[in-house]
């Protein structure tokens, strides 16, 4: 039995246990499951060798004391026919005639009360696992799949109930308790942080996605093996982060305002990039920037809050995509369109883009190291050049973020859809993302890749709104500095030594400028006015199914297949986007058979090549039973909506026949008492005319 016993892949083997190890015997058939968990040092203890119980092998060797038990001392279990040795039984049959009809512990139910610790959520008062486990089986309420799940978080030790589980149950719409069903980590079995969704159809957590495929180079569930470019660079799939974040922002009041666009009067300028009749180029190669969106001036450090917007009053937010750096200038994130530092040397640096220009950047999401810019000929107007020429130096923008390290200024970072080797870089279709302000912490020197000086930056994230990436609703707490291992050998290195200008305030629980801001040297106005929140009209049901789109037939879709670079397609549109395209070229010519070469299939929303997945593609059966889960539940309440308008006309009906005939009686009462009503009216008439005539 241990030998063919095998445990599940996502059951992670604890160093220690906490809890002493019940009657292996008395577990219902699920002693090697326990003998499997336990350390060596538990089982071997001198404690533990008179609570375990355990049958001969197939070799006839006691399991408990190892050694070879004659016919004549072993005893056979009347149920299951397996041999026990009598003498490491702790409660033997008493007499000859039991031995007839004797039942091992495994199948007599006996259990022992062994008192085990409350850490792991069972009560000290000699409950066991074993009846915790019973507990779930007995209750009818369950089905097999939440008996299964309960019974494994249990063996985990996670039987008390988390906090998730406990906003999902008092989540009204019971959306989130519906994502986390059907949305899990095949490892940690708990929502995915930072997800990762591979071609087999499973979802991972980043961290667990890193650390299982580094090491086995397979799919966790289905043992199908991951192509090498995904284990070095997984992307993540940013439509189960923002359809876990619509989830959990359900519940609070206040909601994102939609993006909005609004009809402008002619201006000296467009409202978009336009050309005039000097450019060389065509399309946007010459072209100038349109009208600027918000009125915060080129050189404002910090958040673009609503008061600089007046035309949406919403300023710009975590996660807004623009087409191009044009678009994106005009809405003041990052005003260079070609530079990566937007900043002044003696005033410091307001914003920075990310987008994999040197070999040397790190990109980890709530925290980068950054290379500054210089070192490159760009003589004879080159804009960009990969080979360095020279060291680099604390100048220009790098003396301008060198200055806002020792400000402490917040800085805003843009990422680009061309920075490759990062996790975090948003996707083709967008292709400049804003995610939040930073705050540089050190910068230093160091030599590069190429044997030269390159200037270094430590930027760590301090925004009060989440990241794009993550399914927090919160923004970002005070975190420690990481750990640079290239510090080591730093030259230069600057440290800020007094207070940042830019800090967490604890009464208020949020970032804020704790010192002045820097004024502005630029013409710019501010039109301040208060922040409207704007209610989306649909349901958040309706806003999760249209966030679960096919970018191909832009429907929610069906049968999803998701792809290594993130995205998510419907399997008959994927199929018939590439119908036609074989795998491999046809490439024999004049009677001659070349060699091989194979067909590149590039995604429809990104140039990553998919030829692998179109082959053989893979339905995703999580986002498939979510999906179904959610049209059921809209289905549903669509209905229950429907019957309580149909109660309420018929109501209102009822009450409009009972309001008639009240009139109806009405009218016959006053009828009746006609003559009375007149008479009551003449009376006070009576009384004036006399009253006149004693005065007269």
């Amino acid at each position: 039995r241990l030998s063919t016993f095998r445990l599940p892949l996502s059951l992670k083997r604890p160093k220690s246990l906490s809890i002493p190890i019940p009657p292996i015997l008395n577990l219902s058939k699920h002693h090697s499951l326990y003998i499997s968990l336990a350390p060596l040092s538990v089982l071997r203890s001198p404690e533990m060798a008179l609570e375990i119980q355990v049958p001969c092998a197939s070799d006839g060797v006691c399991m408990r004391c190892k050694v070879a038990v004659p016919s004549e001392e072993c005893l056979t279990c009347s149920t299951c026919v397996t041999p026990w040795h009598v003498s490491c039984l702790r409660s033997p049959p008493k007499t000859l005639a039991s031995t007839q009809a004797w039942e091992c512990p495994d199948c007599s139910g006996v259990v022992d009360p062994v008192p085990v610790s409350g850490s792991n959520g069972f009560n000290p008062d000699g409950s066991t696992l074993v009846a915790a486990i019973r507990a779930i089986e007995a209750d009818e309420s369950l089905t097999e799949a939440q008996k299964a799940k309960k019974k494994q978080r249990l063996l985990n030790g996670k039987a008390v109930v988390e906090e998730d589980e406990e906003k999902s149950e008092t989540n009204p719409d019971g959306v989130l308790a519906a994502l986390k069903e059907s949305f899990q980590c095949v490892i940690c079995l708990e929502l995915p942080e930072k997800p990762v969704t591979t071609s087999c159809g499973h979802n991972y957590c980043l961290k667990c996605f890193q650390k299982w495929a580094a090491k086995r180079g397979r799919a966790c569930w289905c043992r199908k093996k991951l192509a090498q470019k995904m284990i070095a660079n997984p992307r993540i799939n940013l439509t189960l982060v923002a359809a876990i974040r619509m989830a959990k922002d359900s519940g609070s009041s206040s909601v994102a305002p939609p993006k909005v666009q609004h009809y402008i009067s002619d201006q000296d300028r467009p409202e978009q990039a336009f050309t005039t009749d000097r450019a060389v180029k065509s399309g946007k190669a010459n072209a100038c920037c349109g009208r600027r969106g918000v009125t915060s001036p080129t050189d404002h450090f910090g958040p673009i809050g609503p008061e600089y917007d007046p035309s949406r009053n919403r300023g710009v937010l975590v996660g807004d995509t623009w087409e191009d750096r044009l678009h994106c200038k005009q809405w003041g994130a990052h005003n260079p369109h070609i530079a990566g530092i937007a900043g002044q040397s003696g005033h410091g640096a307001q914003s920075v883009a990310l987008s994999g220009g040197y070999e040397e950047d790190q990109d980890h999401g709530e925290w980068f190291l950054y290379t500054g810019s210089g070192g490159r000929n760009l003589k004879g107007n080159k804009r960009t050049n990969k080979e360095q020429s020279f060291d680099q130096k604390f100048s220009k923008g790098n003396k301008a973020l060198k200055r806002s390290c020792k400000m402490g200024y917040p800085v805003r970072v843009i990422r680009t859809h061309k920075d490759k080797r990062s996790a975090y870089a948003p996707t083709v279709e967008k292709t400049v993302r804003y995610d939040g302000v930073y705050r540089i912490e050190k910068c230093w020197m160091n030599v590069g890749v190429q044997g030269f000086k390159m200037c270094r930056f430590l930027f760590v994230r301090c925004d009060n709104e989440a990241a794009p990436w993550t399914s927090d609703v919160t923004g970002d707490r005070p975190r420690p500095i990481p750990n640079v291992p290239e510090l080591r050998n730093a030259i230069d290195l600057y440290e800020r030594e007094d207070s940042p200008s830019w800090d967490f305030d604890e009464s208020d629980g949020r970032w804020k400028w704790v010192k002045s801001p820097p004024a502005s040297r630029m013409i710019g106005g501010m039109n301040k006015g208060p922040r409207k929140g704007r209610k989306s009209s649909l349901s958040i049901r309706d806003q999760l199914l249209k966030s679960f789109g096919c970018p191909i037939c832009k429907d929610v879709l069906k049968s999803p297949v998701s792809t290594p670079c993130g995205h998510n397609f419907c399997k008959d549109c994927l199929t018939a986007k590439f119908a036609g395209i074989s795998v491999m070229k046809d490439r024999s010519r004049g009677g001659r058979t070349l060699r091989a070469k194979k067909n590149v299939m590039k995604c429809p929303c990104c140039k990553y090549d998919i030829a692998e997945i179109v082959q053989d593609p893979q339905v995703n059966r999580d986002f498939e039973s979510g999906i179904e889960k959610l049209k059921k539940e809209e289905e549903e309440e669509a209905a229950a909506e429907k019957a309580k308008s149909e109660e309420e006309l018929k109501a209102g009906e009822d009450s409009s026949d009972g309001e008639s005939e009240d009139e109806d009686e009405d009218e016959a009462d006053e009828e009746g008492r006609e003559e009375p009503q007149i008479v009551a009216k003449h009376e006070p008439a009576r009384k004036k005319r006399k009253v006149a005539s004693v005065t007269a």
